[in-house]
This record gives C-alpha cells, sequence and structure tokens, in this order.
C-alpha cells in the first residue's frame, strides 16, 4: 500500500511505503472528480479514477461525443478501455456531462485534460487550458484544486492560477505517463506518479487519490513536474533517434542491428526499452513535446543542441525509409502499385498523429506510385493522403502490388501466409520498417527482404 501523510515534508521526496494493513483503505476517502476533456488522457484518467472508486464526471464541448459515450460507444481505439468505462457506467461511479460547468460546480478534483498542440514557433498552445480555466473558475466550490493533467510547459500552474482568479482554489501539476495501446495498463500500474505543487495540503490531497495506486509517489514544485514530463518525452525520443542512426551504420558496415541492440539492452544503464529500430518515430506526444522543450530551452537562453539533431535524425529516417520503398519499387514510382500494412503510428491504437508511416508515404505519393493500404484500426484514408485506397484485409492490399512496405508493428502481420501474399503480388519485394517478420522465412518464398539495420 501506498500512502502520503500529513507529516510528510514537501522537499522533493519520493514517498514509498510498506504494506499498511491496519484498515487504511477503509478509511480512504472517495472524492469527487471533474475531468475535463474526454480525448484518449481525459477519458483515461476519468474511466480509471472511478475504477480506483471515486465518483468521476467528465465533461466535454463536442454534444456528439458525449451522446456516445453515454451509450457506451467509445470513441478510440484503447485496450481495456472500453470495459472499465462499462463498468464505472453500470456502478454510477462515472458519468458523462457537456459543458465543463456541469462537472467542477460540485467536485473537489478538476483535472484539466484538454488539448495542448504544437503553435506555429514550436510552443505548446494553452489557449484550450486558458479557456477551460476561465470557464470553471467562477463556478468552483471554495478550498478545491486544479489539476493540470496536459502536457504543459513551465510556469502553466501560474497561467491557470490567473485564469481561474480564485484565492481559495490551488493548482497542482499532475503529469501523464500514459502509453497509447496501454493507457490503461499504464494508469494503474505506473512507474511513477508526479505531483507538483507549492502547496503542501493540496499536495497530500490529490496524492491519496492514488491511494490504492501500487507506485512511488514524487511530490516537487510545480516547474519541475512540468519539466519531468517534457523531459521523459524527449529523452525517450534521443533513444529511438539514436537506435535508428545506429541501425544506418549496421546497414554500412554489415552488423546486424537486432543483435546490437540486444546486447546493448543487457547492459542495465541502457536497458531495453526503446531500443528497437523503424522507420522514424511520431505519435501525438513525442514529437510535439520534443519540439516544445526545445522551444522552452530556447526562450531559456540555451541552446539544446542535442534535441536539434535528435529531431533532424528523425527527418532523415523518414527519407531514409522512404528512399528504400523506392529502390524496391525498382527506382521510380510511376505505374507501380504499392502496398502498406500499418498506417497508424504504432499498433494498438487508430492514432494517425505525426505517424511514421503518413510521413514516408507523403514522401512517396508525388512519385506517381499507387498506394493500397490495409491498417485493422483505420477504414478511411488519412487527410494527407486523401488519394490512398483503403482495404479491409491484407491479401486484398498485396493483389497485383509490385512491393510491399510494413511501416506499423501489428502482431497479425507477422502470422499471415505469405504463400498467399507471394502469389498475390505481382514483385516479390518487402520493405520491413520495423523489422517484424522472419526474414529467412519470407526469402525462401522468393521475396527480396529489406528491414532496418540489417
Amino acid at each position: 500500500m501506498r500512502a502520503i501523510w500529513p507529516s510528510l515534508p514537501i522537499d522533493p521526496t519520493v514517498y514509498s511505503f510498506t504494506e499498511q494493513k491496519f484498515e487504511f483503505e477503509a478509511r480512504i476517502p472517495v472524492a469527487t472528480i471533474a475531468v475535463i476533456g474526454t480525448g484518449y488522457v481525459g477519458l483515461t484518467t476519468g474511466a480509471c479514477f472511478a475504477h480506483l472508486g471515486h465518483d468521476v464526471i467528465c465533461a466535454d464541448i463536442d454534444e456528439h461525443k458525449i451522446a456516445r459515450l453515454n451509450k457506451g460507444e467509445i470513441p478510440i481505439v484503447e485496450q481495456g478501455l472500453d470495459k472499465i468505462v462499462e463498468e464505472g457506467m453500470r456502478s454510477g461511479k462515472l458519468k458523462f456531462v457537456v459543458g465543463a460547468i456541469n462537472a467542477s460546480k460540485h467536485a473537489e478534483f478538476h483535472y484539466l485534460c484538454v488539448p495542448t498542440p504544437q503553435g506555429g514557433d514550436g510552443a505548446a498552445d494553452l489557449s484550450y487550458l486558458e479557456i477551460a480555466a476561465a470557464e470553471i473558475g467562477p463556478h468552483l466550490p471554495a478550498n478545491s484544486i486544479v489539476i493540470n493533467k496536459s502536457t504543459v510547459p513551465v510556469g502553466s500552474t501560474r497561467v491557470v492560477a490567473k485564469k481561474l482568479n480564485r484565492s481559495d482554489v490551488s493548482v497542482v501539476s499532475n503529469p501523464e505517463f500514459l502509453r497509447e495501446g496501454t493507457a490503461v495498463s499504464d494508469f494503474l500500474n505506473p512507474d511513477r506518479v508526479v505531483i507538483g505543487s507549492e502547496d503542501q495540503e493540496a499536495s497530500i490531497r490529490v496524492g491519496t487519490l492514488y491511494a490504492k495506486v501500487a507506485a512511488p509517489v514524487m511530490v516537487t514544485d510545480p516547474v519541475s513536474a512540468e519539466t519531468i514530463k517534457y523531459a521523459s518525452n524527449a529523452f525517450l525520443a534521443t533513444k529511438l533517434s539514436f537506435v535508428n542512426a545506429i541501425a544506418t551504420l549496421c546497414e554500412r558496415v554489415g552488423a546486424d542491428v537486432n543483435d546490437v541492440v540486444l546486447g546493448m539492452g543487457y547492459d542495465t544503464r541502457i536497458g531495453k526499452q526503446f531500443l528497437r529500430p523503424g522507420p522514424g518515430w511520431g505519435g501525438s506526444c513525442f514529437p510535439k513535446d520534443t519540439i516544445a522543450l526545445h522551444k522552452i530551452a530556447e526562450d531559456a537562453g540555451y541552446d539544446f543542441s542535442i534535441l536539434t539533431e535528435v529531431l533532424n535524425v528523425n527527418t532523415q529516417q523518414f527519407d531514409r525509409t522512404a528512399a528504400k520503398v523506392l529502390t524496391a519499387l525498382g527506382g521510380s514510382g510511376a505505374g507501380k502499385r504499392l502496398a502498406v500494412w500499418g498506417l497508424t503510428f504504432k499498433a494498438g491504437t487508430d492514432d494517425l498523429r505525426d505517424s511514421p508511416s503518413i510521413e514516408v508515404l507523403t514522401r512517396l505519393q508525388d512519385s506517381g506510385v499507387e498506394i493500397v493500404a490495409y491498417d485493422p484500426a483505420i477504414d478511411a484514408p488519412p487527410r494527407e493522403l486523401p488519394d490512398i485506397k483503403i482495404v479491409a484485409d491484407p491479401y486484398s492490399a498485396v493483389e497485383g502490388a509490385d512491393a510491399l512496405a510494413i511501416m506499423t508493428e501489428w502482431d497479425e502481420f507477422r502470422w499471415l501466409d505469405f504463400d498467399q501474399v507471394a502469389e498475390a503480388m505481382n514483385n516479390r519485394a518487402i520493405v520491413d520498417g520495423r523489422n517484424l517478420l522472419d526474414r529467412s522465412v519470407v526469402m525462401r518464398r522468393g521475396f527480396t527482404y529489406v528491414g532496418v539495420g540489417r
């Protein structure tokens, strides 16, 4: 059992407690929580807090989305989310309403889970956050707590406090560390819970919301908490760019990147996570947050040159992957058909934001190639690629294709009948952007195979 006690100091500390068996759970108060925003973070946050026993009201301005949620329809692909939403609604612990005020006027805790998109200068756009804070400010019960869950730059707790204009309301930073595809598990089984506040009582009250979660709770100041989020994502992006650069070096010198990263990963100082090469990295967080941290450093007068190269290497990886596909097509896309397996930025989600697959395909669309794609989570062409054809199964995608590009690591692609794939294709060429397949299996069937760093 993890807990935060009022006697604990506010110094930056990790509170990691052993089991407390003396009826502690029975004395954990049920909190009333408002969650503003029902996107990927907001919906997961609300459903998981309801699963932990709290009373949660999730609000959004999108009436159609709220109507769907009240019918039990989940608007995103996320493993396990449908089950805990259903559980919360059935128990009465989870409700959905239109309008932030309708959620906040009776709640003690108010989680801001609104978008913070990348602005034109690279910094996070806080307009949605400011609008939400200004809207709920006059209606908050006294002594309630507003929590920034959205990814926000340093100093955002002060921005929210100013917009709230309430001296009797505390603002706390509680950044999310959710991975798309495993968000429910990540929330309920986190590596850590980070709370940033100058108000000791407020940090303790927010910490008790996680009393049933077995994870260390770190309390620090708001600026440090906000920086932890950005620094974590930027470091993971750095690992990905590094391993993609190593993969390119392996191709040049004749090494096998799979063996190289296996040998690296056994070193506990390095670890095995995020050492998988690919076509580049993307998604809703890494590109936006890495660029935002670079902008924060620039505004602070620091040349964060490492991040400049992290971003450059990623762009180069998109270019290299597109060049591999074009080579597999015979050097020109004109009059050729390309089969693509995978459009989402990773498996387990329907998120296309900054997807490496989309980045690579946009580099190819001017070559004259016809693109036919299959993704188990996508049924319509992305807005960036309105002319591609989406089909209902992977075998239809490869019919008459001159090359196959595997761009997302959906596990089902491993177990397809490659004899059938071979018979369907016009030319047996595979560019495996995820090193997903057993190359010996496909090469025995007459395919030319190009992976990453191999």
